[in-house]
This record gives structure tokens, C-alpha cells and sequence, in this order.
């Protein structure tokens, strides 16, 4: 798809429409400079938050001293990190902690795509994430991104690739299925390729939610997770856990390119997996539903979608509610600059933080809601954040040809 339903062309490295104030990466640094300033004037203790990434640092104050020691500490650790990671992942024989997860997948990419294009297995109807897509592009190699086994054999067969790559659950939380990722892995092998999985979201959503296989028992080389999403408590990092080759050559790369965690980092990654309780993500999971029942009974199920943590509805939707509120048929603002403004009135007025005030460049421009433990409480319930939303798109929808305003919201600028 070229365009989007406004007719707005789309950045196709980053899967959305970019507008005349969300114009590049360097654009959405500054709305999330702005959305950590917004964010700062709250009581910490009052904000809520709905990324899904409560993002604390899970370190006691006995672990300060010689584990964050940056020569000694991560010799004294190493072994019980790798215990924790072994028992989350269902095995492997080594690991390691990068500074981002994207940061290992961009490593990943750089290691082992090895001169031939890169095969991607995503859920059907999404994509990879955007740091294999800029790993892939900063390797030279093609990304071939395929959603079944067949169009799998068939990429394996034509590319001959040296690195397959399998998101079991993508950032909308979209998944596939146990049987079909055994299978790729299967096909991946057979075919001569190291098999690595993005298990961001699914190391543990498959398995609590859904029944499913521990990342590693599926035979894959090597696989990835957060430290700070479903139901891990932070800090932001990926843990990589696998067979040793494919694991130390991601991290010789990461650490050429200083993406490797440091002591502190490492340790609190180790703290979040030790402390791991999957009763805090089926509690997410259950405030994720109610929202989206409030949502679904307003705006309609053909505009919510569901997610195993909560509603989504996509930018364009967004708009469409923007533009509706104010009885207009179009305005000169971008969908991803609609669900930007939105967020940033949901964060002033009621502390309710998104990823859309605060995500990385290049991530989804949808409006997601994957409250964290006690996030909802905070806003005051589901009602609470609906009535909410529905002021904001209202707010917005009346200031559309302010562009002094828009600036001034999105950037804190004039």
C-alpha cells in the first residue's frame, strides 16, 4: 500500500504517513523530549501507564555496589543470569543483555545476514518490526517477509538465506501460531539457516495466555525478549538466550556498535526475569479487556481491535473520529500526527501515558492501550479513560487549522 485513505503518502520504512509536523525521526525525538517534559510536571506516583513497558529498575540496594561495578560485577552475576534466562526461555547454553531489544535485532541482522537477502515469518496482515527492517537495509541485505509455510519454503528455496527471522507476536500483539513456528524453524534448518525468534512480547505471552511452547523448546538457535513488557517490570533492555555461536557473534556486533548493556543494565535485566510473576500479566490482560469493552460499546468493533492487553485503533481511525467530531471531510494533518495529539492530551490532562507521547522513531502510530498493574486505577477507571479520549479527539478536532497550536502540543514550541 502506497497511500493511506487520506490519500497521505506512506514512508514504507516505517509503515506509516509522515505529515508536515511528524516529518522524520528527528521530528518524533522532539514530540518524545516534549512527552517526557509533559510527563514530568505529573507526580510520578500518579502517572499511568499504557505502553505496556512499566520500565522500572528492579535492582535492591544491595545489588549496587559490586554487580554494578562495570570490571568485577558482571563476572559475579553472569551464571545466575543465565539461570534466569534459561528458565524463561526453556533453555539454551549462553546469554546476553543488549541496551535495547531493537538493538539486538539490528545486531542480529548485521551478524548473520552474511551477503544473502533475510527471510522474515510474520503473523498474517502485519510486518517486522522496524529494527529488522533497518538492521536488514544497514546489512544491504533484502528483507523477504512471508506469513505462511508455503510462501516460507518458497522464500528458503529462491534466497538460500543465511538468517531467518520468526515474530511470533509483532508490536499490535498480532501472533502466530505454536504449530506454525515449529514448523518454520524446522524449515529454516533444513535449509541451512541460524533461525532466530523475536520473542519481544512472546516469551511470555504465548506461553501464560495462550497455552504455548517456552521459546526455546521449539528449536530455534537463539531468541530475543524485553525486560520490560508483558509482565517484566524493566529496565528497557533484550535478553538473548540461545546455543553459543549465534548469541556471542550478536553481541561482538552489538558491543562494535555500543549496543551491549552495561553492568547496572545487565543486572536489573536479570532482577526483572528473577522476579517474573505471570499472575502480573493475566491482571494486564484483564484491564486491557475492560478498556476495550468501553471502547468497542462507543466507537464500534469495526474500529477496535483487540489485542491480548488491550484495544488498538489504528491512526487512520483516529483521524476519522478527529475529523467526524469537527463535521469535516479532511484537514491537512497526518493520521500518525492525529494519534500523536491525542496522546499528548491524554498525558497532560489525566497522566495517561502511551506510545504515542513516548515511543521510539519508527514504531506503530496506532492508539494502543496495554495498561500496566495499576495503570487504570489511576485514571479512574475505564469510563474514566474513554470519556477522556473522547475529549481529546474533540479538542483536536477544533483546533485543526491551528498550527500554532499543533506545534505548541506535539513539541512545546511557541
Amino acid at each position: 500500500m502506497s497511500a493511506d485513505r487520506f490519500g497521505n503518502k506512506i514512508d514504507p520504512s516505517v509503515g506509516f504517513a509522515r505529515g508536515r509536523f511528524l516529518t522524520d525521526s528527528a521530528a518524533e525525538i522532539r514530540r518524545m523530549r516534549h512527552g517526557q517534559a509533559v510527563a514530568a510536571r505529573h507526580d510520578p506516583e500518579r502517572i499511568a501507564i499504557f505502553t505496556g513497558n512499566p520500565r522500572y529498575f528492579p535492582l535492591k540496594s544491595e545489588d549496587l555496589t559490586l554487580w554494578c561495578e562495570e570490571w568485577v560485577g558482571p563476572g559475579h552475576f553472569a551464571e545466575r543470569l543465565l539461570e534466569a534466562a534459561i528458565g524463561h526461555f526453556g533453555g539454551g547454553d549462553t546469554a546476553a543483555v543488549v541496551n535495547r531489544t531493537s538493538a539486538g535485532i539490528v545486531a542480529t541482522a548485521l551478524a548473520h545476514a552474511g551477503g544473502s537477502p533475510i527471510v522474515s515469518l510474520v503473523p498474517e496482515g502485519d510486518r517486522s518490526h522496524a529494527s529488522l527492517v533497518r538492521g536488514a537495509a544497514l546489512a544491504r541485505a533484502p528483507l523477504v517477509e512471508v506469513s505462511s509455510l508455503d510462501a516460507l519454503r518458497v522464500a528458503l528455496t529462491k534466497h538460500a538465506p543465511k538468517l531467518l527471522a520468526i515474530t511470533s507476536v509483532t508490536s499490535t500483539l498480532a501472533r502466530i501460531e505454536d504449530e506454525l513456528i515449529r514448523a518454520g524453524i524446522a524449515a529454516g534448518k533444513a535449509a541451512g539457516a541460524t533461525v532466530f525468534l523475536d520473542e519481544a512480547y512472546g516469551a511470555r505471552l504465548r506461553p501464560v495466555l495462550h497455552g504455548g511452547a517456552k521459546s526455546l523448546t521449539m528449536g530455534a538457535d537463539f531468541a530475543i525478549t524485553n525486560a520490560d513488557k508483558a509482565g517484566l517490570s524493566g529496565p528497557r533492555a533484550g535478553v538473548l538466550c540461545g546455543t553459543e555461536a549465534p548469541v556471542i557473534a550478536t553481541l561482538a556486533k552489538a558491543s562494535e556498535l555500543g549496543q551491549e548493556a552495561r553492568a547496572p543494565i545487565a543486572a536489573g535485566a536479570m532482577r526483572s526475569l528473577e522476579n517474573f510473576n505471570p499472575q502480573d500479566l493475566l491482571d494486564e490482560a484483564r484491564d486491557g479487556q475492560s478498556i476495550a469493552d468501553i471502547l468497542e460499546a462507543r466507537w464500534g468493533a469495526n474500529v477496535v481491535e483487540r489485542s491480548d492487553l488491550g484495544p488498538m485503533v489504528g491512526e487512520e481511525d483516529v483521524l476519522s473520529r478527529v475529523l467526524a467530531s469537527a463535521n469535516r471531510n479532511g484537514a491537512d494533518l497526518a493520521p500518525a500526527e492525529a494519534s500523536a495529539l491525542v496522546g499528548m492530551l491524554m498525558l497532560g490532562h489525566h497522566g495517561a501515558l502511551t506510545v504515542n507521547t513516548h515511543g521510539a522513531p519508527g514504531g506503530r502510530v496506532s492508539l494502543r492501550l496495554k495498561p500496566v498493574a495499576g495503570a487504570l486505577a489511576r485514571v479512574g477507571g475505564a469510563e474514566a479513560l474513554a470519556d477522556g479520549l473522547d475529549a481529546a479527539i474533540a479538542s483536536v478536532g477544533r483546533r485543526l487549522d491551528d498550527d500554532a497550536w499543533i506545534a505548541a502540543t506535539l513539541f512545546g514550541e511557541g
